[in-house]
Parts: structure tokens; C-alpha cells; sequence
């Protein structure tokens, strides 16, 4: 939960005067934030000298500043009205045009330009505190995006977005006066303490550093580490250009409205923003921002049946009006209600989202206390159901369950199991974090092989089993991939003692009531020649279902000696795994 320091007597101020300490706790109670304590700003024990520190929800990005804040809880206690945020009339766009190179570093960028900015000291620290927040939160430590604002009056444009190597690179980083490229950059700030330190793996070690440039080829920052000296804001600062460079297009658009709804307040012109035109390398050509207020369509029954309370359509309207949500009411007689959602808002993402807020602003010490006049019985799902009989079965046998990661290396996959990558089996994670865990395992023997491996120090027997799911792709679910339950056991000693394990599928069946015949609704072993097993060793488990057709549940048999290698392993294992879903 990220927590904010905001100036006690500008705050109180802005509210009228009305709350002292605990009233103001009691008013962040009420609205969904939390005062966890109040200091002095300095040395200074003066009364004018204090800062409140606040926790905020870690989805309002709207509130992370005192604008913010105090523009939500005079909306809140209807003081003023939700602002208009909008693209100012007839203004010029500027142009940003962006390099093929960036492709290859940090793809996208975005803009906009404050006209006619009023800044103070205490603005201006929440400008760069802002910032600072949302660069460690939404945009995870500048790693997906990274904002970087300019003095308009010292650039020029239009502006380029482009990709060259560090050398090629030459500018004065901010608050700097010597002239670095852009190796002399990671060197001069990965050798001192600085904030910037923690930021140049991002692109250390990239063959090109992105740059932005404006017309006169004059450097205006180095994202996502710094900006140019030469374009840095001051309180003399009227015209503000803001460009935002970002691997993520949807958190860098949410991270732009949220940057100028909080400041655009203090415009020339409030509230209203001029446009960045942003050129991409196919000529594609994108306006932004994107200021336009998004519309959800809920009913007064949902909302009301969420919360627990029983207001009208009007009642209710008046209420998300409260939250900074325009709500009007479509149709009277059914209850329909149309919200629309300001740019500042983009944590609501569905209609519970809607009814949280409702639930806010009627107060949840308000909603009244009733018993459940509808109880129910809980009961399992059939599928866990079924699960608990399997797992509990085994185990009654003398078997030792085990709980393995249902991640795996491609190797565990396929090679080390003697199976070969079709390329339409896995479920394959875009960037994973170490080699051990790159895909979703699409058996369950893998893991007990590695547990047996990480446990040879105990005496053999091993007998082990698992009853879990697997992953693997499935293009006609909207998802595009599938959980299957299955059930494997396992048993490893001197010999393979294939009759053990074979039994143990036997009792298995037995408690299922699925008879050891090749009949309607039994099942039975098939020959067959599947290469993780040893030749002349393996069979499919085959059940008949009772219309006659053939369903395959899984295999059984012994280890082939190379997947021993693979797995370590020093004693011989024969296993089964067998799909249970099909028992329902």
C-alpha cells in the first residue's frame, strides 16, 4: 500500500478548516484511505509545520498527490464538481516521430503538453513526488515505463524518438555540468549513490539506449534514467511538455492520463491539455491523450444486491456522483444506470468495481446488518470431490503423496521423457525467470522423478503419487489452453516390480467401481509402444465408456533406462498416470 505525505494545513485549508486530526481519520475512514500518523516536516515543532502521512489503495493512482487527494474529497463531501478533463480547443499538436530502432529497446511513446502552468514550490514538489510514486508502482520501478518532462520554451520541435548506440550518444544529464555519452552516463551513475543507480540495468547492457531528441538535435532525456540538463523545469516554467517512453502500452497511456488530470488544474486554461501526435515508423499516426470517459452499464438491483442496501436509481446516482463517477440513470422502470468512468479512474474494470465505490460513498458502518434470508449448504466441486476419494485411496494403500510445481523446463517436457515438442503441446511462459521453470508441466511424472532424486538418502522402497493438474493447449477454449486432473503414482526399488504398481491401478479402479474387463463401463491395459516406457513394457489405460466408444485415460508400464540418467536416478521405477476427469 503506498503511502503519500501531504501538508497538513494546505490540506485543512482546502477543506474548509472544518476537521481536526481525528476528524480528518475519520473522514479518510469513511472515504477508503487510511491516516497512519502525523509529523513535523523539520526541526521546527510548529503547528504550521506538520505533514500527514497517508495510506492510500494500491489502485488509486488518482490519489497519490495532493491534487489528487483534495480534489477527490471535495468531490467526496460535494464541494465541488467532478472537472472536465478534456484536449484544449483548436491547439496545435505537437509531433513526436519514432525510430524503427526502438524496437528493439522500449517500443512505445507517448506525449502531452501543459500551457500556461502556475508553479509554486509546493506544486512543484508534488509534481516530481507524483512521479516519483507512480514510477515505483504502476510503472515497476521505471522497468515498463518512464516519464520525462521538459521546459517546452527551451525545445523545439518536432520531436524524434530514436535508438542509437551509447557513444553516438552526447548530453549534461540533469543537475550535471559535464558532457557524457552514454556509456560515460552508466558509469558515472553506477559508480557513486544515487537514485539513478538502481535504474541502469534496464539498459546496460542493450546495444542501443533510447533518446529523445527535438528539432535541433539536441538531447531531452535518456530513457528510462534521465533527463537533459538543457530542458529541465524550473518555477519560472510556463509551458510543460511531458513524453513517456514505455515497453507497455496500456500502463503507459494509464500513467499519462493520471500525470495530467492531476496538474492540468493549474493551467492557463484548467483542466485542459494539448495533444502530442506520435508517428510510428509504418506511418501509422496516434493523438494523444486519450481523455475520452469510458461508459459501463450496470442496474440498481446488481449495485443494490452487492452492497447489501436497498436505494433507488436516483439514490444511487447521487452517491457515485460522490466518487467522481457520472452516473445517470437510462431507464427509470427497470433500473438501468449509465456511468461513466473519468480518465482518473482506470482501477474500475468491471460492475463489482462500480458497487465497491457505491459501497464507499453510502459507508460501509452504514449498510445495514441482516441474517442470510438464504442459506445454503457448501459442498465440494465434483472434480475436488473426486480428487479427495483418488488421493485418499492411494494413500490408504501405503503410498506417500507428494506436491510438485506445476512449472517445468522445456527439457522435463520433452527431452528428458524421451517425447519430442510438436510445438502445439506446451503452455510456454513469454519471459521466464530461470531455465528451471519455463513451461506448465503436461505430465505429472516429471516432478515425482525430481522428488525421488532430491530424497536417495532414504530407504527404497519409494512409493509416491500425485494427484494434481496439468496444462496444455487447447485452441477452441476462449483462454486457449486447459487443466486436466490426473493421477500418477510411482514406485522405485531394486527391480521395477511392474505387478506393484499395476496393483495399485487395480485398487484404484476397484474404489471407483470400474471393473477390470473390456465391457461397457470397465476398463483394461492395451499394448502399446510409448517411448518413455521400455519397449514391450508399456500399455495404454483404456476405458470403455457405455455407449461402447474407447476413452484413453493415460499409460502405464516401466521407465526407459535413459530417462533414469536424465532424472539421476539410480533404481529401477515403473509409474502410471491416468486423466480422472472422465470418472465424473
Amino acid at each position: 500500500m503506498p503511502t503519500i505525505n501531504i501538508d497538513k494545513k494546505s490540506l485543512f485549508d482546502y477543506l474548509g478548516n472544518e476537521y481536526d486530526t481525528e476528524g480528518f481519520r475519520d473522514l479518510g475512514f469513511r472515504f477508503g484511505i487510511e491516516l497512519e500518523e502525523e509529523t513535523y516536516k523539520g526541526e521546527e515543532e510548529d503547528e504550521d509545520n506538520m505533514e500527514l502521512k497517508i495510506d492510500i489503495s494500491a489502485n488509486r493512482y488518482d490519489l497519490l498527490c495532493f491534487e489528487g487527494l483534495s480534489r477527490a474529497l471535495g468531490i467526496y463531501l460535494g464541494r465541488e464538481q467532478t472537472p472536465n478533463y478534456r484536449i484544449a480547443p483548436g491547439a496545435k499538436p505537437q509531433r513526436i516521430i519514432v525510430s524503427k530502432e526502438c524496437e528493439q529497446v522500449r517500443p512505445f511513446v507517448v506525449g502531452a503538453v501543459l500551457r500556461g502552468v502556475k508553479l509554486t514550490p509546493e506544486r512543484y514538489k508534488s509534481f516530481i513526488d507524483l512521479q516519483d510514486k507512480l514510477h515505483f508502482n504502476l510503472c515497476s520501478k521505471r522497468k515498463l515505463v518512464s516519464i520525462g518532462t521538459h521546459d517546452l520554451d527551451t525545445v523545439q520541435g518536432p520531436f524524434t524518438y530514436e535508438a542509437r548506440k551509447p557513444e553516438d550518444i552526447k548530453f549534461i544529464p540533469l543537475n550535471q555540468t559535464e558532457l557524457m555519452d552514454g556509456h560515460r552516463v552508466v558509469e558515472f551513475y553506477g559508480a557513486k549513490d544515487s537514485p539513478i543507480e538502481k535504474y541502469l540495468h534496464i539498459i546496460r547492457d542493450s546495444p542501443v539506449y533510447p533518446v529523445v531528441y527535438d528539432a535541433n538535435g539536441t538531447v531531452m532525456s535518456l530513457p528510462p534514467l534521465i533527463n537533459s540538463e538543457h530542458s529541465k523545469i524550473t518555477l519560472d516554467t510556463r509551458n510543460i511538455f511531458i513524453e513517456i517512453t514505455a515497453t507497455d502500452l496500456t500502463k503507459v497511456g494509464i500513467t499519462l492520463n493520471i500525470l495530467l488530470t492531476m496538474f492540468s488544474g493549474y493551467c492557463a486554461e484548467p483542466f485542459a491539455v494539448e495533444p502530442v501526435e506520435v508517428v510510428y515508423p509504418d506511418g501509422k499516426s496516434i493523438m494523444y491523450p486519450d481523455l475520452e470517459q469510458r461508459t459501463m452499464h450496470t442496474t440498481a438491483k446488481y449495485l443494490n444486491g452487492i452492497v447489501g442496501i436497498n436505494q433507488s436509481s436516483e439514490e444511487i446516482v447521487a452517491l457515485l456522483k460522490k466518487m467522481s463517477l457520472d452516473a445517470v440513470v437510462e431507464n427509470a422502470e427497470k433500473g438501468e444506470i449509465s456511468v461513466k468512468l473519468p480518465p482518473t479512474r482506470p482501477d474500475i474494470l468491471q460492475e463489482c468495481d462500480i458497487a465497491e465505490d457505491l459501497a464507499i460513498a453510502f459507508g460501509y458502518n452504514n449498510i445495514p446488518r441482516v441474517p442470510n434470508s438464504e442459506p445454503t449448504v457448501g459442498v465440494p466441486l465434483p472434480l475436488n470431490k473426486l480428487e479427495d476419494i483418488v488421493r485418499k485411496e492411494i494413500a490408504m494403500a501405503g503410498w506417500t503423496e507428494a506436491l510438485t510445481l506445476s512449472l517445468c523446463s522445456h527439457d522435463e517436457n520433452f527431452t528428458y521423457l524421451r517425447r519430442t515438442d510438436s510445438g502445439n503441446e506446451a503452455v510456454v511462459l513469454a519471459k521466464p525467470k530461470s531455465m528451471e521453470y519455463q513451461e506448465c508441466r503436461l505430465t505429472l511424472l516429471p516432478g515425482l522423478l525430481k522428488c525421488i532424486r532430491e530424497n536417495k538418502m532414504h530407504a527404497l522402497p519409494f512409493k509416491m503419487f500425485e494427484v494434481s493438474d496439468v496444462v496444455f493447449k487447447n485452441p477452441d477454449l476462449p483462454r486457449g489452453t486447459q487443466n486436466q486432473r490426473r493421477a500418477c503414482a510411482l514406485f522405485s526399488s531394486t527391480s521395477a516390480q511392474f505387478e506393484i504398481t499395476s496393483g495399485l491401478l487395480d485398487t484404484l479402479m476397484t474404489a471407483l467401481n470400474v471393473p477390470h474387463r473390456k465391457e461397457n463401463g470397465g476398463y483394461y491395459l492395451e499394448a502399446a509402444d510409448i517411448p518413455t516406457y521400455l519397449p514391450g513394457r508399456s500399455a495404454n489405460v483404456v476405458r470403455v465408456a457405455e455407449n461402447g466408444d474407447k476413452i484413453i485415460l493415460g499409460s502405464i508400464g516401466v521407465i526407459h533406462p535413459e530417462i533414469l540418467r536424465n532424472f539421476e536416478l539410480d533404481y529401477p521405477v515403473s509409474s502410471f498416470e491416468i486423466n480422472i476427469e472422465p470418472f465424473l
